[in-house]
């Protein structure tokens, strides 16, 4: 039996070789919280999607699964498996086949539905692949999409606005497709304070165990950085995995990111290389500070 000191999680993501994305931005975000990351790349780019005009793209869905079948020999186990922006149907189902062979009562399997952002899917995605990854989720524990992906996956059209009470009709209905915890990102809010009104954006998550539902929300910040998803999980995976609860986990993630982005804000650079994590990994080696998460 293996005796390992450190928590492990598989990550199955690309990898861009400039901007903080993916596993850029997975991998020191997870280690700078004591987990080893082991990456399962699924492409390979010159620079991440988001706001740059070209890009060089190397599909490694062929080798995928050669890949794996060495971490077969291997025996490996993890304590985590965690995918995010799969391409292609073809990976969509190799992944699949990772999580029936890799998971377990004692791994946590955590999906990343990405497909688009702010009403639209990617361009890069194709209509099928919506119903595809609706199979993915069903063998998910935990699943994270932003408010866009939530909507495709429920077959719901967009929209601005939304009440708490309709977003929690949302969360029972994505953990019938199986996951027994779902995060909802980016949910569209407002804030009154006094005579003042401002916007919001909330997180809300369900978990079924418990059947409780959690808010956390923070103040709206006009600036778009590609890879705050992807480092937002990663933040509750590494929580969940030093033993945090899950709301405690949430707020964390919640409160990493506010305080990436915050920080980032002041400096004129271009978004599209993401928030300047470097200069925030320190906050996850200390103690966490709760306040901001409120059940529903």
């Amino acid at each position: 039996m293996e005796q390992r000191v450190i928590k492990r999680v598989a990550a199955i993501h690309d990898l861009s070789g400039f901007g903080r994305a993916s596993l850029t931005a997975i991998i020191p975000t997870l280690s700078s919280m004591g987990v080893q990351v082991c990456p399962l790349p699924t492409a390979i780019l010159s620079n991440h999607t988001g706001g740059f005009d070209h890009y060089s793209f190397v599909d490694l869905t062929d080798t995928m699964e050669e890949y794996i079948d060495h971490w077969k020999r291997l025996n490996l186990t993890f304590d985590c498996i965690y995918s995010g922006f799969l391409g292609s149907v073809r990976q969509i189902e190799i992944v699949a086949g990772f999580l029936d062979h890799f998971g377990g009562e004692d791994t946590l399997a955590v999906v990343d539905p990405v497909m688009g952002d702010n009403g639209r899917l990617y361009s890069s995605m194709k209509p099928e692949i919506t119903e595809e990854m609706k199979k993915l989720v069903g063998k998910a524990d935990i699943i994270t999409p932003n408010f866009t992906e939530a909507a495709f996956l429920l077959g719901e059209p967009y929209r601005e606005e939304i009440t708490d009470e309709e977003v929690k009709a949302w969360l029972l209905r994505l953990s019938e497709m199986g996951p027994r915890t779902v995060i909802i990102t980016s949910v569209p809010g407002r804030r009154v304070t006094g005579q003042v009104q401002s916007e919001d954006t909330n997180v809300i998550a369900y978990d079924r165990p418990g059947n409780a539902f959690w808010k956390v929300g923070c103040r709206y910040i006009p600036a778009f950085y590609p890879g705050t998803g992807d480092t937002f999980t990663s933040v509750i995976i590494g929580s969940l995995l030093q033993g945090d609860s899950l709301p405690v986990a949430i707020d964390r993630g919640v409160q990493f990111i506010s305080q990436c982005i915050k920080a980032s804000y002041g400096f004129d650079y271009p978004r599209r290389e993401g928030v300047l994590l470097e200069k925030e990994l320190d906050i996850l080696k200390m103690p966490a500070i709760m306040g901001s998460f409120e059940m529903l």
